[in-house]
């Protein structure tokens, strides 16, 4: 389908994830997606403070990022922090965890899945996104596993099934992997994340069965469109 301008912008997750990021630059990252339009800005935890956009603009953040190397207790506690809010101000309402990578390789899915859970658990109001690095499972693993992955992210109770982190060597966003996730998990929101620069990547990604984008460079992005 052709894609308008207005019509990316409201599935872009408007995204600042560099550890060197300060509270300035997040500020201006918020003025700036209340300009574009986006549907989310999406955050380190550290960070959640210094956000301030309108209603209209959904918050996010990110949880055992970005390796997803932590006890699932950890990614938990984390989850719940994060969506409380502080000092009045409003918290996350999206949550953007990262699987163990490994144990997904190894062929532990019932660890994948009690990872996901405890999180759900800890943030049942949120909107839950899992990131389980699909470049990497495609590359270490294969598409079945990557399959498995998203069936055990949706039984979790996951909102959304996640391409990457945008940080690991392997690669960011594929069209392969979207069309994978979303022909697995049809209920599920698909986020293409990573490696996204253009618009004629972001448009193939949404046609591939893409609900949401993650992006960095999102001005450039949408100036491609009309």
């Amino acid at each position: 389908m052709s894609w308008t301008r207005q019509q990316v912008a409201a599935l872009v997750d408007h995204t600042l994830l560099k550890p060197e990021a300060t509270a300035a630059d997040v500020a201006s990252l918020c003025w700036e997606a209340a300009d574009l339009g986006v549907c989310a800005v999406c955050v380190s935890p550290s960070m959640l403070g210094a956000v301030e956009v309108p209603e209209r603009v959904k918050i996010a953040t990110v949880v055992g990022f970005s390796s997803g190397k932590h006890d699932s207790q950890i990614k938990a506690r984390e989850a719940a922090l994060s969506v409380v809010g502080s000092d009045g101000r409003r918290g996350a309402d999206e949550v953007d965890m990262v699987i163990d990578v490994g144990a997904a390789i190894a062929g532990d899915i019932s660890a994948v899945f009690s990872d996901i859970a405890a999180v759900r658990g800890a943030a049942p109001t949120a909107v839950l996104k899992v990131i389980v690095e699909s470049a990497a499972l495609l590359t270490m693993a294969g598409a079945p596993t990557l399959a498995e992955v998203c069936r055990a992210a949706a039984d979790a109770g996951a909102d959304f099934v996640k391409t990457s982190t945008g940080f690991h060597p392997a690669g960011g966003a594929s069209v392969q992997a979207v069309e994978i996730m979303a022909q697995t998990v049809p209920a599920l929101g698909i986020k293409a994340s990573g490696g996204i620069r253009d618009a004629a990547a972001a448009v193939a990604m949404l046609d591939a069965g893409a609900t949401r984008l993650g992006l960095s460079g999102t001005r450039a992005v949408l100036d491609g469109l009309n």
